[in-house]
């Protein structure tokens, strides 16, 4: 196994409304591999949204270290971080942050417009990959006339359609049915492991744990423990 992201003594301080220091997340140390499914577990407020955002290079912490394929991206700059999440990450939402005026495939198509590539090349790659996860002939609908599942799955193409080195996913399945939510983890099981990519799960439905290879559980700020759930794919 490869370690592809490692953060070091990780501390993440926010200022409250009335002058004093909220201290959010206190001396994260996590080594996540590639080609592998981890999950972030534990009770609403304990921090795993805040250390997804770090580790997806939306916020720098307040101390420590982020290190991403051999990247220490903690002192990047704001520009740097940008260049970095357009060309590196691919992020899956809760509410699967479609545009409800673009189509399908213009949805899946938006990372690869922010690399340069053209229009025409670009949505010729989102309907080609629309269709290697079940969705035939739907790359043309807007959102709201796809199910919530497949709408998902329009979430999961465009999160991976410029094949990026992280995935990350807040509450993938919480809008779905257990039936869908199962489904949905299928898929991207199979679409988004590669052993050069590391796939991060923050989440709270414990319908879907089976689908971890490893599981981070946090409360308070903390990593209570890192559990391996499965043999290495």
């Amino acid at each position: 196994m490869t370690v592809a992201l490692e953060t070091s003594h990780i501390d993440q301080d926010f200022l409250s409304g009335d002058g004093s220091i909220l201290h959010v997340l206190r001396d994260i140390n996590l080594k996540i591999h590639s080609g592998r499914i981890t999950m972030i577990v534990g009770p609403s407020g304990c921090g795993k949204t805040t250390l997804l955002s770090i580790l997806s290079g939306i916020l720098t912490p307040t101390r420590g270290s982020v290190c991403i394929f051999g990247k220490d991206i903690s002192h990047l700059t704001d520009g740097e971080k940008v260049t970095f999440r357009r060309q590196n990450v691919g992020f899956m939402f809760q509410s699967y942050n479609l545009i409800q005026t673009l189509s399908a495939a213009e949805n899946v198509a938006i990372p690869l417009l922010a690399n340069g590539i053209a229009y025409n090349q670009a949505l010729k790659e989102a309907y080609a990959l629309l269709d290697q996860l079940g969705l035939e002939g739907k790359g043309g609908k807007f959102p709201l006339k796809l199910s919530g599942g497949e709408q998902q799955r329009v979430a999961i193409a465009r999160a991976l359609v410029h094949h990026p080195k992280i995935l990350v996913c807040d509450e993938p399945t919480a809008a779905l049915d257990a039936a869908a939510g199962q489904t949905i983890m299928g898929i991207l099981t199979k679409a988004a492991l590669d052993k050069d990519r590391v796939v991060i799960v923050v989440t709270h439905d414990n319908r879907i744990f089976h689908f971890a290879h490893t599981i981070v559980t946090m409360s308070d700020g903390r990593i209570l423990s890192t559990e391996a759930m499965q043999k290495e794919p």
